[in-house]
């Protein structure tokens, strides 16, 4: 995993842009608008990738400080480049921080990468302050068995035409379905957060329920 998002890094944003046809940042903007973060927030970025979050954080709360945690070296790199100040390279089932640290997490597609998504979610409620909140974004399978079949087809012919034209790779980016294939649905992951000691759980759908943005505040 570490080396495929080396071998993306540079080109990363630019495919993530192009991949949603221009709606990745609305979706960001409307996660952290849900977040509803006090003044000078200490947010974590996790699977931060270049730092969008980090960076949207900066640019709507002044005094805010983000921490940007991701498990690439090259992505950290380039969000350094980007005007992010601090960058932690970091696993997120054995995040380097104390108990009740942070005011958020923000997670932007990095929920289906997490060797073991239950873990990295508890490891995820144990830094967040009692009342703080979670948001994540990421790709999840549609419930509606049809639909499913008709996304991962679309993400592979996707990913498969970007990797040749940008890298000469074609598989380089169906790791999207692959790893889609034994995640879990939108409803599925609200179902997990509210088993984990959060205490309300929002989300809403985009692509017929192949993007997902969750909101959940931890139990005060």
């Amino acid at each position: 995993m570490r080396a495929m998002f080396g071998t993306i890094a540079p080109r990363y944003d630019f495919f993530t842009r192009a991949f949603s046809y221009g709606m990745d940042r609305g979706w960001k903007r409307a996660g952290l608008k849900l977040a509803q973060l006090p003044p000078r927030p200490l947010v974590l970025d996790l699977a931060s990738g270049t730092g969008d979050f980090s960076l949207l954080v900066e640019a709507q709360y002044p005094g805010a400080r983000p921490i940007a945690v991701d498990l690439t070296e090259g992505m950290l790199r380039l969000a350094r480049e980007r005007g992010v100040e601090r960058a932690v390279c970091g696993d997120a089932c054995q995040l380097p921080f104390p108990d009740a640290a942070f005011d958020c997490v923000l997670i932007g597609y990095g929920l289906r990468n997490f060797p073991c998504l239950a873990t990295a979610v508890r490891e995820i409620e144990r830094i967040i302050r009692p009342g703080g909140v979670m948001v994540s974004l990421d790709f999840f399978l549609p419930a509606n068995g049809v639909l499913r079949r008709l996304f991962l087809a679309y993400l592979y012919m996707q990913g498969f035409l970007f990797g040749l034209l940008m890298h000469g790779r074609p598989r380089i980016y169906t790791y999207i379905p692959d790893s889609l294939r034994s995640f879990v649905s939108i409803d599925d992951f609200s179902r997990l957060l509210g088993r984990s000691g959060y205490r309300r759980v929002n989300a809403r759908g985009f692509l017929l329920g192949g993007i997902g943005l969750h909101w959940a505040a931890k139990a005060e």
